[in-house]
């Protein structure tokens, strides 16, 4: 993939670090984080230079909350959010099949990114 910028090959980098057997997270079931783990790839692959061009950052992507993981939905990046694939990238949203995960609400507090999660709760 050495067509990405390379914050986008960074994203990649940091996901393919994290196990897919594995959850990041304690309450995360390793069959949903493998989901999660290879649809934000898919994403990376087919959308993340759209999604680098748009302005999306790192937490709003792959956030989860700093004491919490998974448990607080309220730091989630659009790609923590479902099991299912990316449809499209737009300014406000990652569309999947059957949901929107937007860019984080005023007032919201973005989380940090499901690897440092993953470093830090070891």
């Amino acid at each position: 993939m050495s067509d990405l910028p390379p914050a986008v090959a960074s994203w990649r980098d940091q996901i393919e670090r994290l196990s897919e057997h594995a959850s990041p997270c304690r309450y995360l079931a390793p069959v949903k984080w493998a989901a999660i783990r290879a649809n934000a790839l898919a994403f990376i692959d087919r959308f993340g230079a759209e999604a680098h061009r748009l302005g999306w950052t790192t937490p709003e992507l792959f956030g989860v909350h700093p004491q919490n993981g998974t448990l607080r939905v309220d730091s989630y990046g659009a790609l923590m959010l479902s099991t299912g694939a990316a449809q499209a990238v737009h300014a406000d949203r990652v569309s999947f099949a059957q949901t929107s995960g937007y860019r984080f609400l005023k007032g919201q507090t973005p989380g940090i990114p499901v690897w440092e999660f993953a470093s830090i709760s070891r």
